[in-house]
């Protein structure tokens, strides 16, 4: 068997409070290969401070711990600033919520991939413009030499998903976290989305870790899910097991998703005190 492209031992990630160190992340663990992995949870369970620790994104005074997390045989704990900015994007890229918004408003579309490209290879000019053209065709964007020449703010909310999933991917990294890449989208181009996302990383072999807190979703893009709720993960299961998940938390997730063919009065809450996360 393969050694994991990433592998997580008791991630803890810590902020400071007026009441004294309040740990977000609690001894989180969990190995990647190339494969499509799911972390699903309420706004507040950890989910994205769980993506940000894997890149060095947690800040001072946030503090990130791990009996082991380790990439590709790297330890990513002990990389320093300059390691880490030679990762990031080359190696394991990251597209953030509402990622549209990331883009720089006065650098067209064009540029902006180009420069995702050229920050870690060194490549002739043609070469770069051949591959930054290739990669909008890639994310089913019709007339990429028009689009090039764009600026952000000429662009739609869906196309400019797909420009910054272009510029995450370009680098040909091993592993992609998209978190919650889809959230500022209609259900239609939403899928449209997710279904480029999946596409590019089945192609490339690439290892995915998709944020989100939408159960369907995740069930059905995704081969593992991890369920987390209060910084811990409360269920570990294959993605097409999940409606037959066991935890309270999860089915009560689960149970309160409304349906097409729904018949129920309201939706039920989820019972929290017949259980804890703590």
């Amino acid at each position: 068997m393969s050694a994991p492209l990433l592998a997580v031992e008791n991630l803890k990630v810590t902020f400071p409070s007026p009441s004294g160190p309040v740990d977000v992340v609690k001894g989180l663990s969990f190995e990647l290969g190339r494969e499509r992995l799911g972390i699903v949870g309420e706004s507040g369970s950890g989910k994205s401070m769980t993506g940000r620790s894997i890149l060095g994104l947690v800040r001072a005074p946030g503090k990130v711990s791990a009996t082991r997390l380790e990439f590709d045989g790297i330890d990513l704990l002990k990389q320093g600033d300059r390691a880490m900015r030679k990762i990031r994007g080359a190696r394991i890229s990251m597209v953030m919520q509402d990622p549209k918004f990331s883009l720089n408003p006065v650098m067209t579309v064009g540029e902006q991939i180009a420069e995702a490209l050229v920050a870690h290879k060194r490549l002739p000019r043609r070469e770069i413009a051949a591959r930054v053209r290739a990669m909008l065709e890639a994310v089913r964007i019709n007339d990429p030499d028009r689009v090039t020449g764009l600026y952000p703010h000429e662009i739609s909310g869906g196309m400019g998903q797909r420009v910054m999933i272009a510029m995450m991917l370009i680098p040909e990294p091993d592993i992609l976290i998209a978190d919650e890449p889809t959230s500022a989208l209609d259900v239609s181009v939403q899928a449209q989305v997710l279904d480029i996302i999946d596409d590019l990383v089945r192609n490339k072999g690439m290892g995915l870790i998709l944020i989100s807190h939408d159960l369907n979703l995740v069930a059905h893009y995704c081969d593992r899910v991890l369920v987390m709720n209060g910084g811990r993960v409360v269920e570990d299961c294959a993605a097409s097991e999940l409606k037959n998940a066991q935890h309270p938390y999860t089915r009560g997730l689960l149970a309160a998703q409304p349906r097409l063919d729904e018949t129920r009065d309201e939706l039920p809450v989820i019972d929290r005190t017949t259980w804890s996360a703590a």
